[in-house]
């Protein structure tokens, strides 16, 4: 297919789906009904994606009239144990998305039919690997809410409707198209609902060039790395990246990160199915990364990304136990309890390899602040583990304007100095927010990757005249902004001003003489 034509297809999808969520959701505020379509738009590829698997192996043996949707439930079972350790997880035919949807309209109880399809889905997981994967998915979508409708028949209807909007979708069900197209649509409607939710969204959203600027970064010159991470990894999306950028099979040991928000732990667990991630190459953990990490038994990782979440609060000093966390103790301090910032950037550098790279965005308070936060970038530089800092513009995250910055780590550096990068105008004004185009990402890159002083753009420091500057670390007090202003000859204007004030007094002359010559006539 055309470029072109692929891309026209898609943002046609994308406008059907904008119409569908907007018209379906009617009085439930967008932010709670992503939910649902989220959450059925996953049961639609779980089921599709089984099918097709299910189908293929079949026809593949020979039975090349196979259709596993229209088999028994009994005949299904044959199968099971031998589908979930493949795929993680089993559906019998008569749960499937497609089989459901067809009885959906004239089933006064789909609400309970749903809620026993979701429980049967997770279940089929329980004793086996893929349990923690699976568990709790389908949790936030609550199939009995009033949200839905006062009564159950109301919310039954809506469910209906839901079911053959999703299922309406063309989203494709082959092997080789489906997990882009799913992938795709989970991605826009993500988007979608981020923009419209503000500060909120942005919490579990980082904007795909964002995210893919930051993976770039860690693995320029790599075609391959072993193990990728993401301490605050929200809906997964920074992680994804690598798959795009790398490819799966090029990313080793697998995707893990870990997030404290439920909702949004099970929904980084869905976009990792939906974009083609088996259950054995993500471990995606639930809970405080700062005061309870998951991930101790699988750390360093060679590529680290992150968007951690500005300025919160955390234990800090107030838990005596963490000063001698092997994450924090090296800066001799804690990050302040208000502000958790540079605790994760601490639990970064600790859990990056040798080898690796970390990009991490930081909230600008980070690069200059004082105090424990001006301690813990002492550490850092006089350690030479901060490799650059990138200055981005500003508004390009969903619910703040600030402009943020990215701080790059690195254990082995070729140098002893810190790359600065001003990047504050490389960006595209989009509807209300900023975006990185794929130029702008380029040229970020390129300088990145070239570590050469540029005017008015980059500039290596020595960290020896960063410890004599406090230890401040933001771009403007290294890099010097171009002066676009016009430039004014000071003595030039003066002269003119001379000028214009003596053909004043001419003209106050003249007019002085012509008054009193009318007044001698009269």
């Amino acid at each position: 297919m055309a470029r072109g034509s692929k891309e026209a297809e898609r943002a046609e999808l994308h406008k059907t789906i904008w119409k569908m969520a907007n018209e379906l959701r009617g009085s439930v505020d967008g932010w709670d009904f992503k939910s649902y379509v989220l959450g059925l738009l996953f049961y639609r590829f779980i089921s599709e994606n089984l099918t097709v698997y299910l189908n293929k192996g079949e026809r593949e043996a020979g039975n090349t009239d196979f259709d596993y949707a229209k088999i028994t439930d009994d005949e299904a079972e044959f199968g099971r144990a031998d589908t979930v350790q493949e795929k993680g997880f089993y559906i019998l035919p008569s749960e499937l998305f497609a089989n459901v949807r067809a009885k959906a309209e004239t089933d006064e109880n789909l609400n309970e039919t749903l809620e026993r399809v979701f429980k049967n889905s997770e279940g089929s997981a329980v004793g086996t690997p893929s349990e923690d994967d699976l568990k709790g998915l389908f949790d936030d979508l609550d199939v009995n809410s009033n949200k839905l409708g006062p009564t159950v028949a109301d919310c039954n209807k809506k469910l209906a409707r839901l079911l053959n909007a999703i299922g309406d979708m063309q989203l494709g069900v082959d092997e080789g198209t489906q997990i882009d197209t799913f992938g795709d649509a989970y991605e826009y409607l993500m988007n979608m609902y981020a923009s419209q939710a503000g500060k909120s969204g942005g919490e579990f959203f980082t904007p795909q060039e964002v995210s893919e600027l930051l993976a770039r970064i860690t693995v320029v010159g790599k075609t391959e790395v072993d193990g990728v991470y993401d301490p605050a990894c929200g809906s997964g999306s920074l992680l994804l990246q690598f798959a795009k950028v790398l490819g799966e099979r090029n990313v080793h040991r697998g995707f893990f990160g870990q997030e404290i928000n439920l909702t949004t732990y099970n929904l980084a667990r869905i976009n990792m199915f939906l974009h083609g991630i088996n259950y054995e190459k993500f471990d995606l953990a639930h809970g405080d990364t700062l005061t309870n990490p998951a991930h101790w038994d699988d750390e360093p990782f060679e590529a680290i990304v992150s968007n951690p979440p500005y300025s919160i609060h955390w234990e800090g000093k107030n838990n005596p136990l963490l000063i001698n966390d092997e994450r924090f103790a090296p800066a001799g301090v804690l990050a302040p309890p208000s502000k958790a910032d540079l605790a994760f950037t601490m639990h970064i550098l600790s859990w990056l390899s040798t080898d690796g790279t970390a990009a991490i965005v930081e909230f600008p308070g980070v690069l200059y602040r004082g105090g424990a936060e001006r301690k813990i970038r002492k550490y850092l530089v006089d350690n030479n583990y901060v490799d650059t800092v990138i200055q981005l513009p500003s508004n390009l995250f969903f619910g703040t304007t600030i402009a943020t910055c990215i701080i790059v780590l690195k254990k082995s550096k070729r140098d002893n100095g810190i790359q600065f990068i001003d990047a504050s105008d490389q960006f595209e004004h989009s509807g209300n927010q900023n975006k990185l185009t794929t130029d702008n990402r380029q040229q970020i890159l390129d300088w990145y990757t070239q570590r050469k002083d540029v005017e008015h753009r980059t500039k290596l420091v020595q960290n020896s005249e960063i410890g004599e500057n406090e230890y401040n670390i933001a771009v403007s007090s290294y890099v010097q902004p171009e002066d676009t202003s016009e430039h004014i000859d000071i003595h030039e204007l003066n002269q003119r001003i001379d000028e214009i004030v003596k053909r004043e007094q001419a003209l106050r002359t003249q007019i002085d003489a012509i008054v009193a010559d009318l007044e001698g006539s009269a």
